[in-house]
């Protein structure tokens, strides 16, 4: 069952709370780098991110009218090894709670997940951030020595 649309104020509401969340991880949490919102109409932040397997990367949260959506371009389409570097994916999916890996454009993958809009609050703000962070170092490091491989022969 989809969730009711958030009203125009519950949106606004939300949005500030995101908005002021952020500001404070920023200020707190040596891992954000950045946080910037789109110049455009959608309802989008940037939140970049420093890691340890891949150093720094961007996550997109996206306010919609139900959910808020999530996702960062994990790496590109692999250049050798496909069938062992698609195997890899799959099964870290099956270990990914909240969030998910899909084949994006140009068969660049992608970490997505999103949360309806009721569900939103710092807590689970938190969880997201730190589940993005946790997937993105489990996963990088390992696929991209798998799907370029030669890249890695000494």
């Amino acid at each position: 069952m989809q969730s009711p649309p958030a009203t125009p104020e519950e949106l606004a509401d939300l949005e500030a709370r995101i908005d002021a969340w952020l500001a404070g991880e920023l200020a707190e949490n040596p891992a954000l780098e950045a946080v910037e919102r789109s110049p455009d109409d959608v309802v989008r932040w940037f939140v970049r991110v420093r890691g340890d397997e891949k150093d720094v990367w961007t996550a997109w949260w996206t306010l919609g009218q139900r959910t808020l959506g999530f996702e960062t371009f994990l790496m590109p389409a692999p250049e050798e090894n496909e069938a062992a570097f698609y195997e890899h994916l799959l099964v870290r999916n099956r270990k990914l709670t909240g969030l998910h890996l899909e084949i994006g454009e140009e068969h660049a993958v992608f970490l997505r997940g999103s949360l309806p809009v009721a569900a939103v609050t710092d807590a689970e703000l938190d969880r997201i951030l730190g589940s993005m962070w946790a997937a993105v170092e489990l996963i990088f490091k390992p696929a991209l020595r798998i799907g370029f491989a030669s890249r890695f022969v000494e």
